[in-house]
């Protein structure tokens, strides 16, 4: 009996079991990514996205796609990616999180990005809701690591559909009302939806970190942006909500172009709902 305990507890370890478990903490979403990253090491991408996949799942390949259906029509490939994390953030009622950083590919060629992970407690584990990455030259700026624990647990225990969808109606008229203030004040009107410490992923660049910094990268290049909000979800307890929808972009060189976008919302103390993390990746017409 002792033996087979013993090789049990082995068996589990292995598995990565404990560390992956979603305790409703920022520390086992963080060991999550961890076991995530091992997988694609050792068993390489299509077994570690399918294994870490809901039936819902989305990955931005570059458009939104099920990750599922994705993989499993492609050949598993050992991918010599590695990322680190430098943000992470999870809901108090402990069911949603992200998780954003810088990711390199390759060895001899090297490429470099930023990536935003979105995941979900699924049965005790995390899940990926969302996967992106969007390609920037090699690093420059040093992050240092924020990896916010929540600040007490706060989980209703009835929550029925009519309140699931209250609360993500809330998030659809904060944007479009974003979307309208953006069409009538400009890129100006960013400023009054980003959390102070918020940051913006976008193609070709570093992360952009801190709302001056984002709204002076928004206003040295571009002169119109339009948002059409695709779907959006949101934690239970009413803290953390994300979206994702297509932007079209017109540039101040009078050119547009069509990205697909995430935005990670934060709920703040007056109860007005803020972004934290803003991602875009170029969309394939």
């Amino acid at each position: 009996m002792k033996h087979l305990f013993s090789t049990a507890i082995a068996s589990l370890l292995a598995l990565g079991a404990f560390a992956q478990k979603s305790d409703g903490t920022t520390k086992s979403l963080i060991n999550a990514e961890k076991d995530f990253a091992k997988s694609i090491a050792k068993n390489g991408d299509k077994e570690a996205f399918i294994d870490y996949s809901t039936t819902n799942t989305l990955v931005f390949r570059p458009n939104p796609v099920n990750a599922k259906t994705f993989y499993a029509a492609k050949a598993n490939a050992e991918n010599d990616v590695s990322w680190v994390p430098n943000l992470a953030k999870v809901s108090r009622s402990g069911d949603l999180g992200f998780t954003t950083g810088a990711y390199e590919v390759g060895t001899a060629e090297k490429k470099y990005g930023q990536y935003l992970s979105i995941w979900k407690s699924e049965n005790g584990r995390w899940k990926l809701a969302i996967d992106l990455g969007t390609e920037s030259n090699k690093p420059l700026a040093k992050i240092t690591p924020s990896f916010v624990e929540p600040k007490d647990h706060v989980a209703p225990k009835f929550l029925n559909e009519r309140e699931i969808k209250a609360g993500k109606e809330i998030i659809i008229t904060t944007e479009k009302t974003l979307n309208t203030l953006l069409k009538t004040h400009g890129i100006a009107a960013f400023g009054g939806f980003l959390t102070n410490d918020a940051r913006l992923l976008f193609p070709g660049n570093d992360a952009i970190e801190g709302k001056g910094k984002i709204i002076a990268f928004y206003n040295s290049m571009i002169s119109k942006i339009n948002l059409k909000t695709t779907s959006v979800d949101k934690a239970i307890g009413s803290d953390l909500a994300y979206t994702y929808g297509v932007a079209t972009i017109d540039y101040k060189a009078d050119l547009r172009e069509s990205f697909n976008y995430v935005f990670v919302y934060e709920k703040a103390a007056d109860a007005s709902w803020n972004l934290i993390v803003q991602a875009f990746v170029p969309a394939e017409r």
